[in-house]
């Protein structure tokens, strides 16, 4: 990890900072006073579960994949991170230590803001903290989806609706993570999740280009699925 204080990334990390957005100029002004930019290389950790909290992180550039380790070592992929997210924060409000592995998948920068400046900044501007608050609820929300989902839909349901959320708009997916990543998250192993998507071309539903790309060629027989199996 390479740190930078008061340089041009760091300005821009906080000036486009979502959670930030409505503070003025003078007050951004005073964050990036107390604040650092941070930089990780595509595969180092950004911190480890049992890591000491208390920090925020908030995405500049890159993406970061947060995940833990059950029992016998098996990843769980939990979300990525993309640029104006954060992470960290549930260390805000507990004196626990991290929970989850969090590690750079690209070349990243972050902003940071540390401890004890962290909750005076919280203290002064609880607009930030109130930010924090409601994207967690989402997060929650979000969660309790995917915990209903894993249990109640089958194998195929759960990649349907994974690809649903991934192509929004247009016919084409490039998938942001491997095909390991997005088996571990939809709780599947990478076996299962090819034999999947084997199936889902083989009814002319999508089409498989290379390792990352899926074209959706049949939307609307996809949504019965996601709605009805």
């Amino acid at each position: 990890m390479q740190t930078c204080h008061h340089c041009e990334a760091h300005a821009k990390c906080v000036e486009n900072v979502p959670i930030l957005a409505n503070l003025n100029q003078e007050e951004k002004r005073e964050i990036i006073e107390i604040a650092s930019s941070s930089s990780f290389k595509k595969g180092e950790m950004i911190y480890m579960a049992g890591d000491e909290g208390g920090t925020l992180f908030i995405l500049h550039t890159g993406r970061v994949k947060l995940s833990r380790l059950n029992a016998s070592g098996k990843e769980q992929v939990l979300r990525f991170v993309e640029p104006g997210e954060f992470l960290g924060e549930l260390s805000l409000f507990s004196s626990l230590p991290l929970s989850h592995h969090a590690q750079a998948l690209e070349e990243t920068t972050m902003c940071v803001l540390h401890g004890k400046k962290l909750k005076a900044l919280l203290e002064k501007f609880p607009s930030i903290a109130f930010k924090i608050m409601d994207e967690l609820s989402r997060r929650l929300e979000k969660a309790e989806s995917r915990i209903e989902d894993i249990s109640l839909s089958s194998a195929r349901k759960r990649l349907v609706n994974a690809l649903l959320e991934l192509v929004e708009e247009g016919q084409e997916i490039i998938l942001p993570m491997t095909k390991g990543d997005l088996a571990s998250q939809l709780s599947m192993t990478q076996e299962s999740l090819s034999r999947q998507l084997a199936t889902l071309q083989e009814e002319g539903l999508i089409l498989l280009k290379g390792h990352r790309r899926i074209i959706i060629k049949n939307k609307v027989e996809l949504v019965e699925i996601s709605q009805k199996e």
